[in-house]
């Protein structure tokens, strides 16, 4: 039998979009999930640390990681300067307790901040114990057409970054094999973002086992490679019928989660 492992699942906040983040603490709490990573966004709670703290000491349900605004709809949360986000996003995690900050590669519009985001993510490292974890992304596709929106690139491992974020949504989007994604990355993947996709031009983000992808094999993956990082539920239930609903498919993906982590064995990671 395979002995429990010790990899703690969070839920991100985006999970219950459209509720609120104070919606996602009270349903982590209720589905046994280990915390959350918080998306900051548009809601005004995502952006309040002191807001967040009264949160997850209410419900009992610690903050693991904190997603730095780095979509399209939040360019002006927490100023219009990439690096003073990434600033607050760290002070947010220090003070929160959070290990990791998640951010994305920049878009090739943010031109000066691409050029020197390689170095500048090393520099940030280097200042804090929190891991700054940059994530695959994807490119964008319009029916023949392809868009690379990010720079340097949305394939993360073609640059050297202290810390990976692997999202399979994502590289299912990008037609990737997510597997040979995380051998690149080997032991600097410090995150994951759980979900499924089957490969379509849009970034599905799928119940875990509803698509294509590999969610269970990279999970028994990272059992097998003494993976110290977190894994997080990042599902789309904007489609949810009801609360109900919505809390069966985070419950779902929760079980599928704890059953495949536990699949495998689990050794030390040197």
């Amino acid at each position: 039998m395979a002995e429990p492992t010790d990899v703690q699942i969070a839920l991100s906040t985006a999970s219950v979009y459209p509720e609120s983040t104070a919606t996602a603490f009270e349903i982590a709490a209720r589905l046994g999930y280990d915390g959350v990573e918080v998306m900051v966004w548009t809601d005004p709670v995502s952006q309040d640390i002191e807001a967040l703290r009264r949160l997850s000491d209410y419900h009992g349900i610690p903050i693991l990681a904190v997603h730095a605004p780095c979509l399209l709809i939040t360019q002006r949360v927490w100023s219009t300067d990439p690096w003073v986000k990434l600033q607050r996003a760290r002070a947010a995690a220090e003070k929160l307790g959070a290990s990791t900050v998640v951010v994305h590669p920049p878009f090739r519009w943010q031109r000066q901040y691409a050029r020197d985001f390689v170095d500048g993510i090393w520099r940030m490292a280097d200042e804090t114990d929190v891991r700054f974890a940059v994530e695959n992304m994807y490119p964008w596709r319009y029916r023949d057409r392809e868009m690379l929106a990010y720079a340097p690139d949305w394939d993360v491992t073609q640059h050297d970054y202290r810390h990976f974020t692997i999202d399979l949504s994502h590289a299912a989007t990008a037609r990737t094999d997510a597997l040979e994604m995380a051998g690149r990355m080997g032991d600097r993947l410090g995150h994951v973002h759980l979900a499924d996709g089957r490969g379509s031009a849009k970034d599905e983000h799928l119940v875990p086992g509803r698509g294509t992808q590999p969610c269970a094999e990279l999970l028994e993956h990272l059992t097998l490679s003494g993976f110290d990082g977190h894994v997080v539920i990042e599902v789309n239930t904007r489609r949810a019928m009801s609360g109900a609903e919505r809390e069966a498919d985070l419950a779902e993906a929760l079980a599928f989660a704890r059953k495949h982590l536990a699949s495998a064995v689990r050794v030390p990671r040197r």
